[in-house]
């Protein structure tokens, strides 16, 4: 049972204390992946000194490695998370269970319909709604599962084939997609896949907690999903 808040008996607890730190942090660790990976793959063609002295590069690398981890450890810890919080914490894995019912197709049709401004009002939820769950698997999860998995294997490229990251990632995943270069177009266009994601994941939140009677923004702050006066 979702818990309720006792100074208004409307607002439901959404999400846990470990679901918006996730949120967070893994915002700030795509910005500086977005940022270092696109340097990394499209560097400036020269920089201004003797290069002996310079290592910006070197942090470049260094931020993004460091990001990526993070990035990595914190999805793991979230997969977690959806087994032992609550039951919003599990929305967004349990997409393809849901798809199979007529209910989660007319909300998703509903919720389409809203974002495209044919409606005024969409369809109410507490944790999240069809087109958002939906979004989230298909483009967050699968692609950050792409991300970390086509990254790791990039990384195992340097640390040699005797390290954990070449014999967990290199050595089947790059075979699989072609060569070394391949994987690093296909993990670039992961990048960019995840920056529409957030593209559309930012303007669906705008928009609904702007035109919608609940809070949505607020909510990844404080968890509390509450109505609106």
């Amino acid at each position: 049972m979702a818990a309720v808040s006792h100074d208004n008996p409307h607002a439901v607890y959404v999400w846990e204390a470990p679901v918006r730190l996730w949120h967070w942090v893994m915002m700030f660790a795509m910005f500086v992946l977005i940022g270092t990976g696109f340097l990394i793959g499209v560097p400036p063609p020269s920089i201004g000194g003797e290069a002996t002295f310079n290592f910006w590069f070197g942090y470049i690398r260094f931020l993004h490695f460091a990001a990526g981890y993070v990035f990595a450890i914190m999805f793991v810890v979230r997969v977690y998370w959806a087994f032992v919080g609550n039951k919003y914490a599990r929305e967004i894995f349990i997409v393809p269970y849901s798809l199979v019912t007529a209910k989660f197709w007319k909300g998703l049709f509903n919720d389409v319909v809203f974002y495209l401004y044919i409606t005024k009002e969409p369809g109410s939820y507490e944790g999240h709604n069809p087109l958002a769950a939906v979004a989230m698997f298909f483009m967050y999860v699968l692609g950050t599962v792409w991300m970390i998995l086509s990254g790791f294997a990039l990384y195992g490229e340097g640390t040699g084939m005797q390290t954990w990251q070449y014999q967990w990632f290199t050595s089947w995943l790059q075979p699989l997609v072609g060569d070394s270069q391949a994987l690093h177009t296909w993990h670039r266009f992961g990048m960019w896949y995840l920056i529409i994601f957030s593209m559309f994941h930012m303007y669906m939140v705008v928009r609904q907690d702007v035109f919608t009677r609940e809070t949505i923004i607020s909510t990844m702050i404080n968890g509390w999903r509450v109505p609106k006066p």
